[in-house]
């Protein structure tokens, strides 16, 4: 048996049934509501399972990204704060620290990140160095090969290169 939402249909003011996957595809927040409720109350039936399970995969992709964006950029900034000392500003110093703030609220947020957080660092080094070098005019063979900054050092709030 498939399970039905009634909805309104505004232009003909009656309850129209509508499947977990027509409504996925017509009307995506009364389809996330519907699944919460359906979570909620038990009702497995009730659930369309192969969004749920796009839906969940897209949630993962984008926590992913977004610590590996906040991560280039804190990789980017502390070196910028380490090859060129001269041109420290606050401005930089802010971006480390709102970098390092985001990261730790999405590993809170989604906690298998953190055993996994070690996995980003080569990545997000290298585009760290190309984003880094544009914004310095540095060449990117002066920046070393490898991440030189140890996970404590990435997400210890107070650490700066000298």
């Amino acid at each position: 048996m498939i399970a039905t939402i009634e909805k309104i249909d505004p232009s003909r003011s009656e309850l129209l049934p509508m499947t977990p996957h027509l409504l996925y595809e017509t009307d995506y927040d009364t389809w996330l509501t519907s699944q919460i409720r359906s979570l909620q109350e038990g009702k497995l039936e009730a659930l369309d399972i192969p969004h749920l399970i796009d839906e969940l995969e897209g949630l993962n992709r984008s926590n992913e990204r977004e610590l590996e964006s906040y991560l280039i950029l804190l990789l980017a900034h502390l070196l910028k704060w380490e090859y060129q000392p001269d041109k420290r500003s606050g401005s930089w110093e802010a971006t480390i620290a709102n970098s390092r703030d985001r990261i730790t609220r999405v590993l809170k947020d989604q906690k298998s990140l953190n055993t996994r957080f070690k996995e980003f660092v080569p990545d997000a080094y290298r585009k760290a160095k190309k984003l880094a070098a544009k914004e310095t005019r540095l060449r990117i063979d002066l920046f070393p090969e490898n991440c030189p900054y140890s996970i404590d050092q990435l997400q210890h709030e107070d650490w700066l290169p000298e």
